[in-house]
């Protein structure tokens, strides 16, 4: 069967017209060559995927992961039946860039949606319209954050409902823009009626998750749960999850200041009651696949968009590129497929990655507009990664919280299995040989000991920029290039 997407390319009302030449055309075109093959009645239905998206999760705050203080033990138990990609990485850690590369296999330049709160193309090719013409059942319940606009600020956009049109693929909708309001958050349903999650929305939303998976465990389904937790505000979980850290003396990681403990120690009691409290929510939708009988021939991924500082050098949130902020935790399990048995891939693994591993995965062909790699290869140990081959760092334009006024700066960087090398405008900046230095507390950048390694990291950088046409320019060309104006606290001048 011939997939047709009536998408019409890049319309004057979504995007500005400068975009076709920059973005999706050639992807576009090629689909009217893209076959993508029924199941016959012989062969095995394809596989549901469930994919659980968290808000600021960095991977270093899992049990499985080695941290002994917060509580997760339902993320320990699913990891230890899962494959744990143990050096996934948001390529621009912030949340809206790092969602439409989840949903559409792209880096952020290509995707355009580079800065918080721009729309992602109505006609980019997502993950939803894929499955479903593969005749999958899509369903998105929670935080979006793709809906954005070409105003100045984001307030309107963040708060009305998203057009049918621009929900890319997926049916079953229960969704708003932005909150982070977890105790008073609402949602929109399919009609765009608006109502209000009861009690800590992660809960509630889990609740109608559970609903979906049994409504539809006879027919092949998509669904994503996008939790707006554990983002901040970080005093906000349940009183019974706060209580299990409230006499808790919290370590913090070496890389903290002294002068920070009392607030980082304070930050992350909040932060590990979120955990805690998605953590039970993990549980609840594991059962519901056990229950349907549909565990084994499900797809289930445990991720966030990216993670937070959390006064690690001397710093909070995101978009910057110590693995504080990019390195983010991403469980992949398949009983059907990979068996049970926990494992660990080394090999580093970016947010575009997620849709053509998936895809491949469930036997579905991958659009030629994913510029994302497929890691089925290297989880089946059928491909090896080369010590300098890495995952990408961007960040195209500092905003928000940390736009150019905060010491925010243009970048572009590796992260390997060792190292960590970026560069910003005026050259060289960070090189960390994260073996041993993972807390990455002593710069080796313009070392004579390492001006080797710095120039072979610099040569597959230059690379991956080339191969993803990403000519690293100031931020101000790009805003121009898609006509995004700044936002009032943003701009440098």
């Amino acid at each position: 069967m011939k997939v047709q997407f009536s998408k019409e390319l890049l319309r004057r009302n979504s995007l500005p017209k400068a975009i076709g030449s920059y973005l999706l055309l050639v992807p576009v075109l090629m689909l009217g060559a893209w076959q993508m093959k029924e199941p016959r009645s012989a062969e095995p239905r394809r596989p549901n995927i469930v994919i659980v998206l968290t808000d600021q999760w960095r991977a270093q705050d899992v049990g499985y992961a080695g941290n002994r203080q917060v509580r997760t033990p339902q993320l320990d138990s699913l990891a230890a039946e899962s494959v744990n990609f143990r050096l996934a990485v948001s390529n621009l850690s912030v949340c809206a860039p790092a969602r439409a590369s989840l949903l559409t296999g792209q880096y952020p330049l290509r995707h355009g949606v580079f800065y918080n709160d721009r729309p992602l193309p109505t006609e980019a090719i997502t993950l939803g319209d894929v499955c479903k013409a593969a005749g999958y059942q899509t369903g998105y319940i929670g935080k979006w954050h793709l809906n954005g606009s070409l105003d100045s600020t984001f307030h309107e956009s963040r708060n009305s409902p998203i057009p049918a049109e621009r929900r890319q693929g997926f049916d079953f909708w229960k969704v708003f823009e932005c909150t982070h309001d977890y105790n008073r958050s609402p949602y929109f349903n399919e009609a765009n009626v608006r109502f209000l999650w009861k009690g800590y929305d992660a809960f509630d939303q889990t609740k109608t998750a559970v609903e979906y998976i049994e409504q539809n465990a006879a027919n092949p389904f998509l669904l994503v749960v996008s939790y707006g937790p554990p983002h901040d505000p970080y005093q906000t979980a349940p009183k019974e999850y706060r209580q299990l850290y409230a006499d808790v003396e919290i370590a913090l990681r070496p890389n903290v200041p002294d002068s920070l403990r009392v607030e980082a120690q304070r930050a992350l009691k909040g932060y590990y009651a979120h955990m805690t409290a998605l953590d039970r929510c993990v549980g609840e939708l594991q059962a519901a696949l056990r229950k349907t009988g549909v565990e084994d021939n499900t797809i289930f991924v445990f991720t966030s968009d990216h993670g937070d500082m959390i006064y690690s050098q001397g710093e909070i949130n995101k978009q910057k590129p110590w693995d504080e902020s990019i390195r983010i935790p991403f469980l992949l399990k398949y009983p059907r497929a990979l068996g049970r048995e926990a494992r660990t891939l080394e090999a580093p693994f970016g947010v575009p990655d997620i849709m053509p591993t998936l895809l491949s995965l469930a036997k579905v062909e991958v659009p030629a507009s994913v510029e994302g790699k497929d890691f089925v290869p290297y989880v089946s140990g059928k491909k090896k990664f080369k010590p300098l081959e890495g995952a990408l760092l961007l960040c195209p334009v500092p905003f928000h919280q940390w736009n150019y006024a905060a010491g925010g700066k243009e970048y572009r960087g590796l992260r390997t299995t060792r190292y960590t090398y970026v560069r910003d405008r005026q050259g060289p900046w960070l090189l960390y040989d994260n073996e041993k230095d993972p807390y990455q507390q002593r710069n080796l950048c313009d070392q004579p000991s390492t001006l080797k390694t710095q120039r072979a990291l610099d040569k597959e950088l230059q690379k991956m920029l080339r191969a993803t046409n990403d000519d690293f320019q100031p931020g101000e060309v790009y805003l121009q290039r898609w006509g995004y104006p700044w936002h009032p606290k943003d701009r440098p001048y």
